[in-house]
């Protein structure tokens, strides 16, 4: 399965993956913050994977940071990992995942966090991350979904609260809200 680098011409066909993933007024949000990340990080690693000339799945990894006791540390956010659901269930989103951490490994990246289902990305080694002393950004992400994959430049003394790029506070994208009806 071909998995590159998301080209310009691809911002069209991410949109719309995107938005048939997530569905609805949520998938059009996601795709407004996928806009948003791009514009506001100039590194950040978002993947395709394509099948037949066409975009089946998508993956971002953007800058975050632990606010840890020495210093700040540049970390990664993987949000939003997005397939197209007819594609859904055949492996795309665990090898986007797998070429992106990869790649991140390469870089010197010591942590990705996400918030997500531990059943699913435990599979590629994510664990809770408020078992390793991190801290959430926001009281509304569920303990278990709040993630992070330590990476090979980690040290120890990485440690502390994370913080979320501007782009997520603005499209209300960090943890859950509470549905009206």
């Amino acid at each position: 399965m071909p998995l590159r680098v998301e080209q310009v011409r691809d911002h069209d066909a991410i949109a719309s993956v995107v938005r048939t993933a997530f569905g609805g007024a949520h998938g059009d949000t996601v795709a407004l913050l996928v806009g948003a990340l791009r514009r506001d990080d100039p590194d950040v690693l978002s993947l395709v994977c394509e099948e037949a000339d066409e975009v089946v799945g998508h993956v971002m990894f953007s800058r975050g940071l632990v606010d840890a006791p020495q210093r700040l540390v540049p970390v990664r956010s993987l949000s939003p990992l997005s397939v197209a659901p007819r594609w859904q269930r055949r492996g795309v989103g665990s090898a986007l995942i797998h070429e992106g951490l990869r790649r991140l490994d390469e870089r010197g990246v010591p942590l990705v966090f996400l918030e997500g289902d531990p059943a699913y990305y435990s599979r590629a080694g994510f664990t809770p991350a408020v078992d390793h002393g991190f801290r959430k950004p926001s009281l509304r992400i569920p303990d278990a979904a709040f993630q992070v994959l330590k990476l090979s430049a980690y040290e120890p003394w990485m440690t502390g609260t994370f913080v979320y790029s501007s782009a997520f506070w603005e499209f209300d994208c960090v943890g859950r809200r509470e549905e009206t009806t």
